[in-house]
């Protein structure tokens, strides 16, 4: 996009077939215009809103070219030919390009179809433009309170909003809303206009998350069948938020340091770097310097980081921002389910305040959408506001364990103690356990522990 908000057409030149030509049809379309012609390991230019790829003489080229372009889903690209084929038009769109048009035979088409992409992509940045505007004025509007606790960090965070670049840390307990500041970050700023993508760090397994982060190329590996932008590429321009970051492994910690500090990445399988533009908002629940003391988290990323820190306090130190919660938690679920909004009595204030919530927001929101749903109409029932859904048990070193048992029960019990306190994520239960995600199966299966000489076959530690 140019600085006045036009569309930019970027022409990519394997050719300097009808090269006076491109020029003239921006002109009758009414776009500025960008001719580009690539050389080896270097980065198309970024900001076009459709692209021409020019290939006259050189259509066989046509589908590597769009494999590198990594042109976002809603920009169009239109290749155009000097050979006239339906064979080689089908092969090009299924490499990822809109259209066909071969020269000069389809030089009224290639206008008109241009002139309507340009009028689409139009219409898109001006929707995206009065969604940005919108998304501004209500950035903070979600995050519901007014204690001191919580105005402090708000007044902080504004203070950041306008810094496009600079990287943030959120730090709270779970459930504290670090997600839900991430967002206000993003949509109250300067990039709100791009993608905010999120992924959490804890969800997937080292592999799968090396590529999901920076992406890959076909054949760099044996499942990877098709070309994938990371989510670096993905967030271009917008927001990554990197939650529960505390969980990369040593060896992600190393490439995310150098793709911060190099602003650029390199997918996997790929031997040229791609610069992206991206601020990195990220967060965690645990104590990033304690990590960093103990050699779990790499002391150079972490001040990479840490540049801005944003804490959010646990509810229970939020005092009457619990009620404030409660009560918009009771707007949202009564018109959610089409119910009478039951009012807050004192007896259930009290008993609002008077709860520590260990699971903070996430456990208010809870307990107020079951009381909404079960207690009678109109009104919102103690029972139902005070009852704690049941925990799950947690691994304990001092608890004894049910005897007689055999040294399969004891193991298989340990198994699922370990397996409650991973949420259910077997990967994570394995891992704490230092043992494959296949052993810890046969575990739960009552099977007991063989000899540490007996390995499991390669590939099943995940």
């Amino acid at each position: 996009m140019t600085a006045a908000g036009d569309v930019l057409l970027l022409v990519v030149r394997l050719s300097d077939s009808f090269s006076d030509f491109w020029s003239v049809l921006a002109r009758d379309v009414g776009v500025p215009l960008l001719e580009w012609a690539p050389a080896p390991g270097e980065l198309p230019p970024s900001g076009a809103g459709v692209v021409l790829v020019a290939a006259g003489g050189h259509e066989a080229e046509i589908a590597t070219l769009l494999s590198q372009l990594s042109a976002p889903a809603d920009i169009p690209i239109i290749a155009v030919g000097s050979a006239a084929s339906h064979r080689l038009a089908a092969q090009v769109v299924a490499a990822g390009a809109a259209d066909y048009f071969a020269l000069p035979d389809d030089r009224d088409d290639l206008r008109d179809t241009l002139a309507a992409a340009v009028q689409r992509r139009r219409a898109a940045l001006g929707r995206a433009a009065l969604a940005h505007l919108e998304a501004q004025a209500h950035a903070f509007r979600e995050i519901v309170g007014d204690s001191p606790a919580l105005r402090a960090v708000l007044e902080r965070a504004a203070r950041v909003v306008p810094h496009a670049d600079a990287t943030v840390l959120i730090t709270g307990e779970t459930g504290t809303g670090k997600e839900l500041l991430a967002r206000a970050l993003h949509y109250g700023g300067p990039r709100a206009a791009a993608p905010f993508v999120e992924l959490n760090c804890a969800a997937l397994p080292a592999p799968l998350l090396e590529s999901e982060l920076f992406g890959h190329e076909r054949g760099a590996f044996t499942d990877a069948k098709t070309t994938k932008p990371g989510l670096f590429e993905v967030a271009q321009g917008g927001t990554l938020f990197l939650d529960e970051v505390d969980h990369l492994a040593p060896e992600l910690q190393s490439k995310l340091l150098r793709a911060l500090e190099q602003k650029s990445v390199r997918r996997l399988g790929a031997t040229a770097a791609r610069t992206v533009d991206v601020r990195i908002v990220a967060a965690t629940n645990t104590d990033l310097a304690a990590a960093v003391h103990t050699g779990d988290f790499r002391e150079d990323l972490y001040y990479r980081l840490n540049v801005i820190t944003l804490h959010l306090p646990p509810l229970r130190e939020r005092g009457e921002d619990v009620i404030r919660l409660a009560e918009f938690f009771l707007d949202k679920f009564a018109t959610q389910y089409k119910l009478a909004r039951p009012a807050i009595t004192p007896e259930i204030r009290r008993a609002l305040l008077a709860h520590a919530w260990p699971g903070n927001i996430r456990e208010l929101r809870n307990a107020v959408e079951r009381a909404v749903l079960l207690s009678p109409p109109g009104t919102l029932a103690l029972a139902e506001v005070a009852e704690r859904p049941a925990l799950p048990a947690r691994a304990s070193a001092a608890g004894p364990l049910p005897f007689p048992a055999t040294l399969a029960e004891v193991q298989r019990a340990a198994a699922r103690a370990m397996l409650n306190a991973a949420g259910g994520n077997r990967s994570e239960a394995a891992r704490r356990l230092g043992i494959s995600r296949s052993r810890l199966q046969r575990l739960l299966e009552g099977e007991a522990e063989r000899d540490a000489g007996e390995d499991d076959e390669p590939g099943d530690a995940n």
